[in-house]
Formats: structure tokens, sequence, C-alpha cells
């Protein structure tokens, strides 16, 4: 497996003629770097290809990647990226392997704030997720640029995909259950899960939003708190009473 040699550790870091996105020295050859993970010497050519297919489905889409983009920007010949991943479609599944493992990394867990009272718990994990999503927001983007074409249908996309649902509903299960349903109960436990939904939804569209509209995802979270606030306190459970005394 390739790596970059000593040429990329003595401060191989180049800005390009014109400006814009970073150079990497990979074996004597230029590499864009996307900034979006560490750059240090001994990268592999896997995740140099990977860093570089992250940047290209951002700009263009699934559909607007070819290999020859890739082997363009990566400096690396179709046959490494081929080595490394089979087809097009082996790159987005391994792409999108990396993105779940770098959530688990990256995002807090609302277990974390475990010591404060249930809405400053939410209010201090959400804070603290929507930071990370600000500092990264191509994580979102990602699977935004996924969503449409044929490569959602396919099955490794599919799952690899609905692992990194699944882990950001159950963080959101997990935040919201202390304010209204500390206690369990049916009724109780199902209006967790649809907010949960609708938290999910939330930083799905700032995702947009933050392209778009240059709207932060932390600049929701105290409007969101505060709906949460006001529907804990009209049900009875919530609301001033939730936040420490």
């Amino acid at each position: 497996m390739c790596v970059i040699g000593p040429t990329a550790a003595a401060g191989s870091r180049r800005t390009g003629r014109w400006g814009g996105a970073p150079k990497l020295i990979y074996h004597g050859r230029m590499v864009r770097d996307s900034g979006s993970t560490p750059t240090a010497a001994g990268l592999s050519s896997r995740e140099v290809i990977l860093t570089v297919a992250r940047t290209l489905i951002g700009e263009k889409g699934y559909d607007g990647m070819a290999i020859s983009d890739l082997c363009a920007q990566s400096g690396l010949p179709p046959s490494s990226i081929y080595y490394h991943f089979g087809n097009k479609l082996g790159i987005l599944a391994a792409l999108l392997e990396r993105t779940f493992e770098e959530l688990h990394a990256l995002f807090p867990n609302p277990s974390s704030f475990d010591d404060l009272a249930p809405l400053e718990r939410l209010e201090a994990w959400f804070s603290a997720a929507c930071s990370s999503l600000d500092r990264r927001p191509d994580y979102l983007r990602l699977l935004v640029a996924i969503s449409v074409g044929p490569q959602k249908d396919s099955e490794v996309v599919r799952r690899t995909v609905r692992r990194i649902r699944d882990y950001a509903h159950a963080s959101w299960v997990e935040a919201l259950t202390p304010i209204f349903a500390p206690n369990g109960g049916e009724e109780d436990e199902a209006l967790v899960e649809r907010l949960a939904v609708l938290g999910r939804a939330l930083t799905d569209g700032l995702s947009v939003s933050e392209s778009f509209d240059d709207l932060s995802y932390s600049s929701q979270v105290a409007p969101f708190v505060s709906l949460i606030s006001g529907l804990a306190e009209h049900r009875g459970g919530g609301g001033p009473q939730a936040r420490a005394t």
C-alpha cells in the first residue's frame, strides 16, 4: 500500500497558483486537499482516494464523479483505484463507511451531559452536535449528494446509510427521553420517537440551508430548544421544572 513519501512529510502543503484548495505532494505529484481529513505523512493511497472522492461528490454529485477525475486530482493511476475499491460504487460504499466511523468519533453522546437537567442536557448535546456539523458540513452534504440517483438503491449503500441514520435517530431518542418519557409509557415513548424523526430532519434540512442560505447549524439550537421546552411545559412534563433550579 502506497504512502506519502518523505517529500510530503517535509511541509508539502501548497496552494495552487490561483489559490483555492491546498495541494499535497504525493510521490512527487500534486494531490488536492479538501481540508476534511488529516493530511499528515503516512496517509495511505486508499485514504487519499476517499478524501478526493468526498470532495468530488460534494461538488459534482456521485454521477458527476468520473474515475478520470479521481486520477487527476489524487495523482494515482486507475489501477490503484480499482485495486482498492473494485469499481466506482465500491468507492462510495467505502466513503460512507468511513463517514460512519468519523461520525462516531466526532459526535458527542447525550450521556456525556447526564449531570445536567433534562432540557439543559438536550441543549448542551445539540449545541455540541451542531458545532461539530458547522466544522464538518461535508458529512451531511455527502448524504444529500447521494440521495438522488440510482446509487441510493444499491444494497451496500442503503445498508451503510441506514446505519448512519439509525445512529442519529438513537441519539435523538436518548437526548429527548428524559424530557418526555423519563418513566417510560407507550404514549410518551411514541412521542419521543416522532420528535427524534423531526430533530434528525431538522439537521438534514440545515445541510441545505448551510449551503444556500449561509445559515449555520448552531444558529438553530436556541429556537429548537425553545420549541421543545414549550411542548414539554404544555404537556406538563417539562418547561422550567425540567431545568436545574
